[in-house]
Formats: C-alpha cells, structure tokens, sequence
C-alpha cells in the first residue's frame, strides 16, 4: 500500500518548511553561545555616535560586536564570577585581537569588569536582532 500524493506532500512541507523559513542573515554558523575575552568602553565614547547610529550612553546596557545584527539580545556571563548582563548590541567592535565583546562601561560594572578590563565570558544569544 502506497501512501497518497498528499500526504507524501504534507511530509515534504513539515520536513522543509522550516529550512526553509529560516534567515540568513544572521550570523548563526556559531549557534547561540560563544566564549571569549570581553573588554569594556565608555568615558571617551559618550555621546558619540555608534555604528548603528545611536549616541552612545555609557551607562546604558548595550555593546559592540563584530558580526551579531544590530539589536540582538545577549547574556554575557563572567566566567570569574558567574554574574551576568543583559545587552543589546548597537556598535561594532571590539577591534583588538582575541576579543568577542566590548560592553558598555554600565554593562561592565554590573558583571564586576571594570577593575580587571579584561575577562573571560560566555555569550548567549537571548535573540536575534533584524538582519
């Protein structure tokens, strides 16, 4: 017995569809997660603007990122001391070899970063910003 056209086409539809539907754009070959260096930016930014276009706050939770779309969601977590931000990226950076994000001086502060400079984090994306 030979199952019918339209329900080899129903098949066909849930097992494609959302290989289908999926984007592009966004940078997901890494998946969700990635781990690095962080390193954080403010006093001589405020007010400028970012690659996205907005100014700058230093005090707000946002940061920089090579290659996640403007508006992506991201929990970064310091692998020193397991507190964690929630930051929006609007920047692009950070521009120095073997850094993943640049935090806002605010986002740094509330992951205990700011006397170190530099430390070890686990980004997870909470959700993509438009491509």
């Amino acid at each position: 017995m030979r199952p019918s056209r339209n329900i080899l086409l129903l098949l066909c539809l849930v097992l494609f569809l959302p290989v289908a539907c999926s984007s592009t754009g966004a940078p997901r070959t890494s998946g969700l997660t990635e781990q690095g260096t962080a390193s954080w930016y403010g006093p001589g930014f405020h007010g400028k603007l970012t690659a996205s276009g907005e100014k700058f706050n230093q005090s707000a939770m946002t940061a920089a990122h090579k290659k996640y779309p403007f508006g992506t969601l991201v929990r970064v977590t310091n692998l020193r001391n397991g507190r964690s931000v929630e930051v929006r990226i609007n920047d692009r950076g950070p521009f120095v070899k073997g850094r993943i994000i640049d935090l806002s001086q605010g986002a740094a502060k509330k992951i205990d970063m700011i006397q170190a400079g530099t430390v070890p984090v686990r980004l997870d994306v909470l959700r993509w910003g438009p491509a």
